[in-house]
């Protein structure tokens, strides 16, 4: 089954610059776009009723679809209108993608940006990857563009859903991946006699964590030859490494575990900061 790029639309800002992205995003992958838009009867509204609204909105859609077919020669479209709640609809949606495009508020007056309740939901429920695009995202050269950077963590297994996603979006857009591996100092409980020999036969801790995300990308190295690859390894925390190279970034791609917890599904701490915090499209890919 051939997934579509699938787009979250809403007729804001944000959502039209994320239907732009997906669109070129069909376009580079060959894939369908299907576009998606979830709305609720409001009785509220004067000489309005079902048949009305419903019309409102489809028109709206439509529009949007237009503009964007006008830009972009997308192989095939398809066009679903839902009445329904938003973060329901769209992560339904999501479960038949190849990936969900979402468009996201930027940084306003308070410092930070605010994800929103229906994409944080999204995010946290969707079982396939979810693009958060910001407005006013500007689409990237081809050549010489900037590059797909992924965070990598624990052994080749843990970040193979990550790696996978953004060695494809490079393949897609003749563009580098960075690879970045943040390691911390244990502290000295942690450390066991297994654990020293690993350190010491590896000659240091920052040898030891080069070598780990070595392995980590040798598999994707193979599949993609044609992709550059850049490694990079600091000390720091995850999400500010990231941070610190999203600035340079065309994608920044993180994972975030797709089981539930106690208290239901969670975004993870990492993919929570660089998700308040990148200027750049960020791409959250769930993983066992």
């Amino acid at each position: 089954m051939t997934r579509p790029i699938t787009a979250g639309v809403d007729g804001t800002e944000e959502s039209l610059a994320a239907l732009d992205w997906a669109a070129r995003e069909a376009v580079r992958r060959g894939l369908p776009l299907r576009v998606v838009h979830a709305w609720r009867y409001a009785d509220a509204l004067p000489g309005a009723d079902r048949d009305t609204q419903q019309g409102w909105v489809t028109d709206g859609v439509a529009e949007a679809v237009r503009a964007v077919c006008g830009r972009h020669q997308v192989p095939e479209v398809g066009v679903d209108v839902l009445e329904g709640g938003a973060a329901e609809a769209l992560a339904e949606a999501a479960a038949d993608a190849e990936m969900l495009v979402l468009g996201s508020r930027g940084h306003g007056p308070v410092v930070g940006f605010l994800l929103g309740s229906v994409g944080r939901q999204v995010i946290a429920e969707a079982h396939r990857p979810v693009v958060l695009v910001r407005a006013g995202d500007e689409p990237v050269a081809e050549a010489g563009g900037r590059d797909v950077v992924v965070g990598q963590h624990g052994g080749p297994e843990d970040s193979a859903a990550a790696l996978s996603f953004a060695f494809e979006t490079a393949a897609a857009r003749g563009a580098t991946v960075r690879a970045v591996r943040a390691w911390t100092l244990p502290p000295v409980f942690a450390y066991s006699p297994a654990s020293l020999k690993l350190l010491d036969d590896a000659g240091g801790l920052e040898p030891y964590e080069k070598q780990a995300l070595a392995d980590a990308l040798g598999p994707w190295r193979e599949r993609y030859p044609e992709v550059p690859v850049a490694e990079h390894v600091e000390l720091g925390s995850a999400g500010q490494v990231l941070l610190s190279l999203a600035g340079r970034a065309q994608l920044l791609v993180v994972g975030r575990r797709a089981h539930r917890t106690a208290v239901g599904a969670r975004i993870g701490s990492v993919a929570h900061g660089v998700l308040h915090h990148a200027e750049c499209p960020v791409a959250v890919v769930p993983h066992d």
